[in-house]
């Protein structure tokens, strides 16, 4: 719960300070009172006859009380009546990020498309960049699913690294690229176990040998190691077991996946009882 919190409050606060700084730099220019004393919470029928600001100010009200679609109508009314004022630009992000806050991913991301395409050079380019990358990376699926969803969202949180190399959000979108290997890694166990149960140990090895060959950084390696181990005892492959197994020792020497390893190769192994000390010694010498 609090990290859902954390998740949604982040991106609503950079931009409802955003939103403060204008209102703040046009008080500071005299232009009049705070529009949000003024404006009306709902989308007015009259949104002709309100200033650009007001129309602003009053969809910021309602986002910050919850009514997610007058806030949207009132964001669209000032892109609406007020094409060409920089209102409008501010609220077209403003309209975007709604959308997304309550999960309306798809029409989030259309939004976002647009304004980057309308705006390319806006001070908050990056930022929607950004939130467009976040929109992708919450539809990824369970790893028992298809992952095309998942590819989709890391290649967004890239292209918002290769933009904006050294920014907050490309700091993010490298934590969330490296979440999202990890899911795609649990993908290939997932198939690389099913295989493995129906014996289809060809199959099963081709997917264990992808996650320790591209996903090296991922959690699931260990354990992939020693599946292999497992299929290459059963197939009698014993040379090639231990040569798995010492690779699993020499990089997790304190997993359970490793333990478990060099249980089956004492225990499990055919004529492994009589080589106990030899693979001992063996593991050590490849360690050391």
């Amino acid at each position: 719960m609090a990290a859902e919190m954390i998740r949604r409050f982040l991106p609503l606060l950079l931009v409802v300070v955003l939103a403060a700084c204008g209102e703040s730099n046009r008080f500071r220019q005299g232009t009049g009172a705070d529009p949000s004393l003024t404006a009306t919470t709902t989308a007015p029928a009259d949104a002709a006859d309100q200033s650009a600001e007001a129309l602003y100010a009053a969809g910021m009200q309602e986002l910050r009380a919850n009514r997610y679609q007058r806030a949207v109508d009132l964001f669209d009314a000032v892109e609406r009546e007020h094409p060409y004022s920089t209102w409008a630009t501010n609220a077209k992000l403003m309209a975007a990020y709604t959308e997304y806050y309550r999960n309306r991913y798809t029409e989030a991301i259309g939004a976002l498309d647009r304004f980057i395409q309308l705006h390319p050079a806006h001070r908050d380019i990056a930022y929607a960049y950004y939130l467009r990358a976040l929109a992708q990376y919450e539809q990824i699926n369970d790893a028992e699913r298809d992952q095309q969803q998942t590819i989709v969202a890391m290649t967004a949180l890239q292209e918002v690294v290769n933009r904006f190399p050294d920014t907050a959000y490309a700091r993010d979108a490298r934590l969330k690229i490296d979440l999202a290997r990890d899911h795609l890694a649990g993908r290939e166990m997932h198939v690389g176990r099913w295989y493995q149960r129906q014996g289809l140990t060809t199959a099963a090895i081709g997917r264990f040998r992808r996650v320790v060959d591209e996903y090296q950084t991922t959690n699931h390696v260990p354990e992939a190691l020693h599946r292999l181990t497992e299929i290459y005892i059963s197939l009698g492959l014993t040379d090639e077991a231990r040569r798995t197994a010492s690779v699993l020792g020499h990089n997790y020497p304190g997993s359970p996946w490793y333990q478990d390893s060099y249980a089956l190769l004492v225990e499990g192994a055919p004529g492994a009882g009589d080589n106990r000390p030899g693979f001992f010694t063996r593991t050590l010498n490849w360690l050391f």
